[in-house]
This record gives structure tokens, C-alpha cells and sequence, in this order.
């Protein structure tokens, strides 16, 4: 590992402040990698947050943190004027899709608000469309080095029904599919991208969805190790596809799930 902090890879990590995103960001950070987070939270979360990057940057690399919102195309300009600056010519290695903003209302109810079409454009657009966008982005500012990894992360709602979950499992369905292309339009570029299919994780966002406690108890049951999914689990994969050896794998999903989707 290099000492100065302009010889070290960058990462981009589009929403690591919390979860599966944060949990990645540190592994990288431990590995040392530089990275730059861009994440949306509330004043009175920043706190913790400010302490969860000052533990990565105990590393010996850099972090640094935009709380903007990175699904909205108004901002993505100006972000990238400023991640270019921050990257002080270098370029971004690895970028690490972890937004977690949708709509979890059911699409049938006698007595909640239900989903409707803005519901499933606000989810698709945050949770799929916009790695399009920032990929595009990317690549027109040449901010990509000769070989980028792309790691996005999906569910087994990409294939399964859970209540409350419709619009959010159309966005992951829509997020595999747009990886794919990445991997194939963008190869020319020395791209290759992938998603990681986490098991069921104790998460922030997680504890959003509706009757997450049944989801729990019931992948718990199907999962044969008999525990679920940690944040770890799912950084330790990602870090593994940012390497050498994994540089021929590219338009796949990978499961990190200890085998929780086997039955």
C-alpha cells in the first residue's frame, strides 16, 4: 500500500452513510482506497456520521462527504465539478450504488394510502435510473480510470413478492437490468459492473419495510448457517470484485446470502 494519498484508487460511493453503502466504505477504506461518499441525512444523523468517516479516515486515506441529495439531476452537475476537484486528477476505480430511496405504501389497502405511478417513477428513478445517470456522467467528464468496477446492490425482491415492496422490487428488477448494459456498452471503457444480492440484513432501510420483523424470522428459518446477512458480508464481496483477480467478472449478480436463497 502507498503512503501518499494521491497515489491511492478512488472510490464513489452513492449513499454510504448508513447500512450496506457505509459498511463498504469502510472495507475499502481499510484496503486504501480514497473515497469520496455522497449521502442524504438529516442534521441531527450528521453527528454519527461525521464519526463513521473519521474512523475511515484512522486508514491513512482520505473521505470526503457530500450530504446532497445524489438522485437529484439539478445537483449532479456541481457534483461532479466537485468530485473532480476532490480527486485532484486522478480518477475513480470502483463506484458503489447503495441509494436506498422508494416508497414502501401497499398497492392494496382499505385503509393506508396505496402506491401509485409517481410512487414507482420517484423509487425507479432513485434506486435504478440514477447509476445510469451517473455513470453517464462519469464517463463524459472522463473521470473513470482504464478499469472501473461498478457494484450495485439488489435483493431477492428482484424476484419475489413482499408486501408493501412492489415499487422497490420493480426498481431492483430495473437496477439488474441496467447493470447488464453497463457491463456490455460500456466494456469498451474498461468498465465492468455487477450486482450484489444481499441476503436479508439488519439495516436502517430495512427496518423501514413494513412487517420487517416477519421477513427476519422467516429468513432466519431458510437461511442454512442459521443467521443473517451482516453489512460485512456484503462489503467483504464488494471489495472482492474491486480486485485483480475478479477483473473478468462483469454483468452478473452475485449472492451474498450464506445461502438464505436456496430454499
Amino acid at each position: 500500500m502507498v503512503d501518499n494519498m494521491n497515489d491511492k484508487p478512488w472510490a464513489l460511493i452513492l449513499g454510504g452513510s448508513s447500512g450496506l453503502g457505509l459498511a463498504t466504505a469502510k472495507k475499502l477504506g481499510s484496503k486504501g482506497f480514497n473515497l469520496i461518499i455522497i449521502h442524504r441525512d438529516r442534521k441531527s444523523d450528521l453527528p454519527q456520521i461525521a464519526s463513521d468517516f473519521k474512523e475511515i479516515t484512522s486508514n491513512g486515506v482520505e473521505c470526503v462527504a457530500f450530504n446532497i441529495d445524489a438522485t437529484n439531476s439539478k445537483k449532479q452537475e456541481d457534483l461532479i465539478l466537485k468530485i473532480s476537484e476532490a480527486v485532484k486528477g486522478s480518477k475513480i476505480s470502483v463506484l458503489v450504488h447503495s441509494i436506498a430511496k422508494g416508497n414502501l405504501k401497499p398497492m392494496n389497502s382499505a385503509d393506508a394510502l396505496e402506491l401509485n405511478n409517481q410512487d414507482f417513477q420517484l423509487t425507479i428513478n432513485a434506486m435504478a435510473l440514477s447509476l445510469h445517470d451517473w455513470v453517464k456522467l462519469l464517463v463524459k467528464k472522463e473521470l473513470f480510470a482504464e478499469d472501473t468496477r461498478i457494484i450495485a446492490f439488489t435483493s431477492e425482491g428482484n424476484r419475489k413478492a413482499w408486501q408493501n415492496y412492489a415499487a422497490v422490487s420493480a426498481a431492483k428488477v430495473t437496477l439488474e437490468a441496467i447493470t447488464r448494459s453497463i457491463a456490455l456498452e460500456y466494456a469498451s471503457k474498461g468498465i465492468k459492473a455487477n450486482c450484489i444480492q444481499a441476503g436479508i440484513t439488519d439495516t436502517k432501510s430495512m427496518r423501514m419495510i413494513p412487517n420487517s420483523d416477519l421477513i427476519v424470522k422467516e429468513a432466519l428459518k431458510r437461511n442454512p448457517n442459521n443467521r443473517l446477512t451482516k453489512p460485512e458480508d456484503v462489503a467483504n464481496a464488494a471489495y472482492l470484485l474491486t480486485t485483480e483477480e475478479a477483473k473478468w467478472i462483469t454483468g452478473t449478480i452475485l449472492k451474498v446470502d450464506g445461502g438464505e436463497s436456496l430454499r
